[in-house]
């Protein structure tokens, strides 16, 4: 038998997937507990609160996830390009069905859910701080970064939302475009 730890994290990820690509409603128990490889009732034994809690762990470990990855790259002297390149990638990977790995739920369960919402604003605001980080690092004042990093985030999301529905990545180059213009202004 698998240990405790291995059961629990595999219906994380598996749910985090699902999630991602058909949404909170879309994704029923017994498909989860079938990407889990587990039974059922160890979906309710590692998740008392069942789907909705397995939603909202899955947003929190998704939002993590990119938000050490937006970390690593500026962290590493990476630009607004090398973040595109980031979330284009996968979208483009998986024949545009993989976009925000948030903004499905979040569009989907959000509003009916309070921990899945809560799950949500945690995970943006997080990348939200990584931009905010990264503006202040090049010297933009913290009342500006914080303006900036926030359309930003509203670019970028909107952004894959538009790539993802005309299955081209076109507005994902135009919104880096346009965020690279008005960042290298801020700073000149």
């Amino acid at each position: 038998m698998a240990p405790r730890t291995d059961s629990r994290q595999r219906f994380i990820d598996a749910a985090a997937d699902l999630f991602h690509t058909q949404g909170y409603h879309a994704t029923g128990l017994n498909q989860l507990v079938s990407a889990g490889g587990a039974p059922k009732g160890s979906l309710y034994f590692h998740f008392p609160g069942g789907k909705e809690q397995l939603a909202a762990e899955a947003l929190a470990q998704s939002g993590k996830q990119l938000h050490d990855q937006l970390d690593a790259i500026l962290a590493n002297g990476g630009d607004i390009n090398a973040v595109f390149d980031a979330l284009t990638a996968p979208l483009v990977d998986s024949d545009f069905e993989r976009g925000c790995p948030i903004a499905t739920i979040a569009l989907d369960a959000g509003r009916a859910s309070e921990p899945i919402r809560q799950a949500c604003v945690t995970g943006f605001e997080s990348w939200r701080v990584s931009i905010e980080k990264f503006l202040r690092d090049r010297g933009i004042d913290r009342p500006r970064a914080a303006e900036l990093s926030t359309v930003a985030l509203a670019m970028i999301e909107g952004a894959l939302l538009l790539a993802k529905t005309q299955r081209d990545s076109a507005p994902l180059r135009a919104v880096a475009a346009h965020l690279r213009t008005t960042f290298e202004q801020e700073l000149s």
